[in-house]
């Protein structure tokens, strides 16, 4: 009796908005629905005409009774499984986005259904993906300009050339100043 009194008193503090969101799709913990819907026993012979046929009973679930289920999520799409269109969510992208405010403004956030705007699933996408800027991920690399890409490999040419440098100045000496020299440093 003390949890529907709270109830009561929490439905009176609440915004219009949300009052007639919970209205039209209540909350699955204060309903008690069940997503799934229930087994049914069907009983199956091996062949109509067989007299001889023994009747096996199997599980199925059973077939919807109407269009929409009454528990569907509002925030995503549904497919009509007499039809098989697809319907969109009842409300867009924008309006759940209010309505998280406002349930989160109302501390009401654990009665909302999941959806692409819930806190929780937004946070976990976050930690998912990461920061979604081009080479700042584990292993990725931003393409940059030709003279960036190739700067690594010439500062190595030069490096090089350093080293040998000696060996190069003797050589240089050797053959008489660029007479029959063939190996000039670029």
């Amino acid at each position: 009796m003390a949890t529907t009194q709270q109830h009561i008193r929490l439905a009176q503090d609440l915004h219009p908005r949300l009052l007639r969101f919970f209205t039209r799709f209540p909350p699955a913990a204060l309903t008690g629905a069940t997503a799934t819907p229930e087994p049914v026993q069907i009983a199956e012979t091996t062949s109509p005409s067989d007299p001889n046929a023994t009747a096996t009973t199997t599980t199925a679930q059973s077939p919807p009774e109407h269009t929409y289920p009454r528990n569907r999520n509002p925030f995503l799409a549904f497919k009509n499984p007499r039809t098989g269109n697809w319907h969109a969510p009842h409300y867009s992208l924008r309006r759940q986005a209010e309505l998280f405010k406002l349930a989160k403004a109302h501390d009401v956030l654990p009665l909302m259904p999941l959806s692409p705007k819930h806190p929780e699933v937004k946070e976990q996408k976050r930690i998912e993906n990461g920061l979604r800027v081009q080479g700042t991920g584990i292993g990725k690399k931003v393409k940059g300009k030709l003279w960036e890409r190739t700067l690594k490999g010439r500062l190595e040419d030069r490096r090089k050339a350093m080293e040998g440098m000696p060996e190069m100045i003797r050589q240089w000496k050797e053959r008489g100043h660029g007479r029959g020299w063939k190996k000039w440093p670029k």
